[in-house]
């Protein structure tokens, strides 16, 4: 058994028909997780799971500064 690394869910799984760098689903999220090691079981998220992720972290909305660019273009207007 190994926990998810994104939602930390228990995946139940034989490690015997494992291999180091299998992909494996997590029931629990639906997460691509790779097989990185396997005594001790390890997995990690997926590539393209981890930049979807990345991506999400990397947005930052600033909300002060959206609301000088809306005064600035009702400026504009007048």
């Amino acid at each position: 058994m190994v926990n998810c690394p994104k939602c930390e869910a228990v995946i139940d799984v034989d490690e015997e028909d494992l291999d180091e760098g299998d992909t494996i689903t997590c029931d629990d999220c639906g997460a691509e997780l790779n097989v990185t090691g396997l005594d001790p079981l390890d997995v990690e998220l997926a590539e393209e799971e981890e930049e979807e992720e990345e991506a999400d972290e990397d947005f930052d909305y600033d909300e002060e500064e959206d609301d000088k660019e809306e005064e600035e273009d009702e400026e504009d207007w007048k």
